[in-house]
């Protein structure tokens, strides 16, 4: 059963709000402390880089839990299944090119990815949709133009690079994947609750990615502001200097972070210290794969898929985004 089906199905718990009125009335005796803490300079800039990145990320976001909620509620898998080409290598790149089409957090494109398998849809180019939707989608390249004013050619590797290790990662699969890798029961279609309707599943699913991926923000906006202020310059001077460990540790950062794909783009423009390669291969590589990824992937396809398809594209991520790099240029 879906993670939409398990929340409509079940009674709700809203504990969100409780415990934030608790902090807030907590908060209240720190005002002093608190105050006073801010009135030093270094963690006052860090205040500034994690609002910063907050506002800017926020509204893209939304916007794309929103399309999230609506792929799920309103769009079948048998729209994209009409489409496919019947050779499977073939329906591969055409399964990449339509995440630009039905695009998708993270989040979604697992259990979207489910849903495709179930209906026939051949493995590869299920898999290949799961990992290009939330990469390669105009809302994710929109945030990564704003982010990057400067520096449009990010946005076109980023896109490049994203597809690329869809397609090659779905063909690797397709050569070398076996059915028996992923459970059985994802090859039976998932149904939602009788009688529930689209807009509650919209509305459940944009609830759930909203406040999945949220708080991932925050942690990756404070992962910002503690590297501005409070790392030494001198280790970021070490990764600049050194362009190979920049990029290996900029693709763990992005397998530990788990960031949204519409909100990571904020996160790597902030680091400017870093070189950009650095921060196009932890773009291309946190939508691909992350610790929250391959716990979906182990809850929906199984220990034995997520183990050989979490490393495998790990690599092909960190090799397709240095290329993609060198051909725009960066």
């Amino acid at each position: 059963m879906s993670t939409v089906s398990r929340t409509l199905t079940r009674p709700a718990r809203v504990w969100s709000l409780p415990i934030l009125c608790l902090v807030l009335l907590a908060s209240f005796p720190l005002r002093p402390v608190l105050a006073e803490a801010m009135a030093e300079p270094a963690v006052g800039i860090a205040a500034t880089v994690f609002v910063a990145v907050v506002v800017q990320a926020l509204p893209f976001l939304v916007l794309g839990v929103l399309l999230s909620g609506a792929l799920t509620a309103f769009v079948s898998p048998a729209a994209l299944r009409r489409f496919l080409p019947s050779r499977p290598a073939a329906a591969v790149p055409v399964a990449g090119l339509a995440g630009v089409a039905l695009p998708g957090c993270e989040c979604a494109s697992v259990p979207v990815a489910r849903r495709l398998i179930g209906q026939g849809v051949p493995d590869a180019a299920a898999l290949t949709f799961l990992l290009a939707a939330p990469a390669v989608n105009p809302v994710v390249i929109v945030a990564t133009l704003v982010a990057f004013p400067n520096e449009p050619r990010m946005a076109l590797a980023r896109f490049l690079g994203a597809l690329a290790t869809a397609c090659v990662t779905g063909w690797l699969w397709q050569r070398f994947g076996r059915p028996e890798w992923i459970l059985d029961r994802v090859r039976r279609t998932p149904h939602t609750a009788p009688g529930t309707r689209r807009w509650t599943v919209f509305a459940e699913t944009a609830r759930h990615d909203l406040v999945s991926a949220g708080g991932f923000l925050v942690l990756g906006a404070l992962f910002s502001a503690v590297l501005t202020v409070f790392v030494p310059a001198s280790w970021t001077a070490t990764l600049a200097g050194n362009l190979v460990l920049a990029v290996v540790v900029m693709a763990l950062l992005a397998v530990v972070l788990a960031l949204c794909s519409e909100a990571d783009a904020f996160v790597a423009a902030s680091l400017t210290a870093l070189p950009l390669l650095p921060r196009l291969v932890f773009l291309v590589v946190g939508p691909a794969v992350d610790v929250k990824l391959f716990a979906l992937q182990v809850g929906t396809f199984g220990r034995a898929f997520a183990a050989r398809f979490a490393p495998t594209t790990f690599v092909v991520a960190v090799l397709c985004a240095p290329a993609a790099g060198l051909v725009v240029g960066i």
